[in-house]
């Protein structure tokens, strides 16, 4: 079985309701949403952004999702790994989201013993949804190939399930080599943090990752129906249900103007739906529904409120 129902705070993109660089302010959002009753906050990442970030043009309304090539440049976006040590010392219950670690841009031995840490200081409370991101300014940065971002990424997830399954461990691949490798401390339960995987399309990579590695799956956007049985019959022949899958999903913000804010019932208004597709986990931005910080606890206890309810008329029908 599923997870219960519960709601995710995703804690970056806010630079119209938080003051630039007030980073403390994201760590007590995440108080706030495990106080009103959260099931999880996200954190999302790139490492260093360049100028084809916004090559497609800004948003009409900033408080939209970014997306591939919406950005500006000098958006900001903090350290997720840091910033979630910051949020797992501060609070006791709820989980923590690395909702779009970038993999590749990392040696899977460092990016081993960071998640691991991470994951025994929270005591299991860590997410992490591994990705190959679009913005190829950011390889270009580092020096690392954006046209085999792909066959990295599977290089370094299963380079990681070695180096956390036993000690010492060896790996040797295309792109990562080594020999002997003691990597402590190990993930704090089940051989390795929960993961999820997602993408903008149901691709055949995708399939594949999610099948040998996900615990749950968190699209970009909706996924079809079609890209729905694709997955269902692929867990399937791996002797898996889509059932064991945690679906992530969320709510569908609309904005009156460019310069306003989205209606927070309007934009709950498909949970029921989504609850009945299967899905347990609804992301929220708190961004899209007020400018005000001290608005927020407010919002969070409406969603709460709203989905109990939802639940309640689902489970007594």
């Amino acid at each position: 079985m599923g997870r219960s129902p519960g709601l995710l705070m995703i804690l970056t993109e806010l630079e119209t309701l938080v003051p630039r660089h007030d980073l403390r302010a994201i760590v007590d959002l995440a108080v706030t949403a495990e106080e009103a009753g959260f099931d999880a906050v996200m954190l999302s990442e790139h490492v260093a952004l360049g100028p084809s970030a916004n090559e497609f043009g800004l948003p009409d309304n900033p408080r939209e999702y970014a997306a591939p090539g919406n950005q500006d440049p000098n958006m900001l976006w903090p350290s997720s790994i840091v910033m979630a040590s910051a949020i797992a010392a501060a609070t006791t219950r709820i989980r923590i989201v690395l909702g779009a670690i970038i993999a590749p841009l990392r040696h899977p031995v460092m990016l081993a013993k960071e998640l691991a840490t991470l994951d025994c200081v929270s005591e299991g409370r860590l997410v992490f949804q591994p990705t190959v991101s679009w913005h190829r300014d950011e390889y270009d940065a580092l020096g690392i190939d954006f046209t085999k971002r792909g066959k990295i990424l599977d290089e370094v997830l299963e380079a990681m399930t070695l180096l956390w399954a036993e000690s010492p461990a060896s790996y040797h691949g295309e792109f990562f080599d080594f020999t002997d490798v003691y990597s402590e401390p190990k993930p704090y339960r089940n051989g390795k943090p929960t993961m999820w995987l997602g993408g903008q399309s149901m691709h055949e990579p995708l399939l594949r990752r999610i099948v040998a590695y996900a615990d749950g799956f968190h699209p970009f956007g909706s996924p079809s129906s079609d890209d729905l049985e694709k997955l269902r019959v692929r867990l399937a022949d791996d002797g898996r249900d889509l059932s064991e899958l945690e679906m992530i999903g969320g709510t569908r913000a609309t904005f009156p103007g460019p310069d306003e804010v989205a209606d927070v019932e309007a934009s709950m208004a498909t949970f029921a739906d989504q609850l009945a597709a299967g899905y347990s986990t609804f992301c929220m931005k708190p961004s899209q529904h007020t400018d005000d910080l001290s608005e927020v606890r407010a919002i969070c206890d409406q969603m709460v409120a709203y989905l109990d309810a939802l639940v309640e008329q689902r489970d007594n029908v």
